[in-house]
């Protein structure tokens, strides 16, 4: 059983800047895919930014330039780098990872809220 834990989220102002980690731990062969997505309320979830275990990496257009996402393979460790938050980046972001045990099996965090506000 896998176990993801977010942090790093919080208030802060409008340009300003907020890293957010996630560990997972538990039982993995191999890492595929770690990601972002966020929920802002009344709205849908929608990606962030996902890197593969190649490497490649894809944003969503409204962070392009902004948002830099990095992993650590050895630690099993996602992170979110954001800078010049803009108050529509409020919303509670999620963890997902794509990993190998047994199965192919996708797992969430369970959030951490960040909010952009003066």
């Amino acid at each position: 059983q896998v176990q993801l834990v977010e942090s790093g989220g919080g208030l802060v102002q409008p340009g300003g800047s907020l890293r957010l980690s996630c560990a997972a731990s538990g039982s993995i062969l191999v890492m595929y895919t770690m990601g972002w997505y966020r929920q802002a309320p009344g709205k849908q979830r929608e990606l962030v930014a996902v890197m593969t275990s190649g490497g490649s990496t894809n944003y969503a257009a409204s962070v392009k330039g902004r948002f830099t996402i990095s992993r650590d393979n050895a630690k099993n460790t996602v992170y979110l780098q954001m800078n010049s938050l803009k108050p529509e980046d409020t919303a509670v972001y999620y963890c997902n990872v794509d990993y190998f045990w047994t199965s192919r099996v996708e797992v969430w965090g369970q959030g951490t809220l960040v909010t952009v506000s003066s």
